[in-house]
């Protein structure tokens, strides 16, 4: 019985570790070598090492499409946390037998495909859409808002999809909160807005980092909502790394540019592994 459990957890443990080589490592290594070469239009890469593709991203035409996505992330991010910090609160002091519910109708736009939930959004924004419908027929406004094509429109598509990523790590931080200790705030004198500021943040601030990061880098990436709901002047990072292989075929700039990205996620999630730590020293000396 031993024999054949080990035996069964070395299969499972090989397949897992061949399955993450091929499919995992080995693409990455060769995005690493790709961005390296030298571009070809015959053959799309030329066997020819070359720093230039990564000295072409200092120009400032890339430089500023990089300042332009980390913006609409870090925005898209911090309205995320203001609409998901609150939500997640109320949720975590709700009797227990409605949270599952308002969980799942969290959950349920999973299931459908983001592409289609864009599309979805796009004709709600449009300028004929059901928004200034609703908004001309109420009498709020005397003619339809042109919201499509414009920053706001990419970052209502981010905040639109990436909102949950963000709620369940504050609900699952928040539901942890030792109501002993708000207790004891309360008892020494402390008013809502002090216990809020001095003991819930501080304690939840795992679950408020966490959040940001699941929503930050996907942000940088999601290139289709820029495309659907942001035109040519409204890229993301992602934008120029579809188009350097798919469009422009330049396969080695294109690499270059997503080992940029990994790059700076690496920074975020290892800001957020100090941070933790931080936080976790904290707690032990408290």
């Amino acid at each position: 019985m031993k024999k054949s459990r080990k035996y069964f957890q070395n299969v499972v443990i090989t397949t897992v570790v061949a399955w993450l080589v091929l499919f995992v490592f080995m693409p990455n290594l060769m995005i690493i070598g790709t961005s390296f070469l030298t571009r070809d239009d015959t053959h799309l890469v030329k066997m020819v090492f070359s720093f230039d593709n990564y000295t072409r991203l200092f120009d400032p035409l890339y430089a500023e499409v990089l300042l332009h996505s980390l913006n609409m992330a870090i925005i898209a991010t911090l309205c995320c946390l203001v609409i998901g910090y609150p939500f997640a609160f109320i949720l975590a002091r709700l009797p227990e037998k409605v949270r599952p519910l308002l969980l799942f109708l969290l959950i349920v736009p999973f299931w459908t495909n983001s592409l289609i939930r864009i599309y979805g959004l796009k004709l709600f924004l449009s300028t004929r859409g059901y928004l200034n419908e609703v908004l001309l027929w109420i009498g709020i406004i005397d003619k339809p808002l042109r919201i499509m094509y414009t920053p706001e429109a990419v970052i209502l598509g981010l905040i639109y999809i990436l909102l949950p990523f963000m709620v369940m790590p504050l609900y699952s931080s928040i539901e942890k909160l030792d109501k002993s200790v708000l207790e004891a705030a309360r008892d020494l004198g402390a008013n809502k807005f002090q216990t809020f500021i001095r003991i819930i943040i501080p304690l939840t601030m795992p679950g408020i980092v966490a959040g940001s990061l699941l929503v930050m880098l996907p942000s940088l990436g999601l290139f289709y909502v820029s495309d659907l709901l942001g035109g040519a002047k409204n890229l993301l990072i992602g934008n120029v790394i579809k188009s350097q292989f798919l469009n422009i075929r330049d396969w080695p700039f294109g690499a270059a540019t997503s080992i940029c990205l990994t790059l700076v996620m690496g920074i975020l999630l290892y800001i957020y592994y100090r941070v933790g730590k931080l936080m976790n020293k904290k707690v032990e000396l408290e």
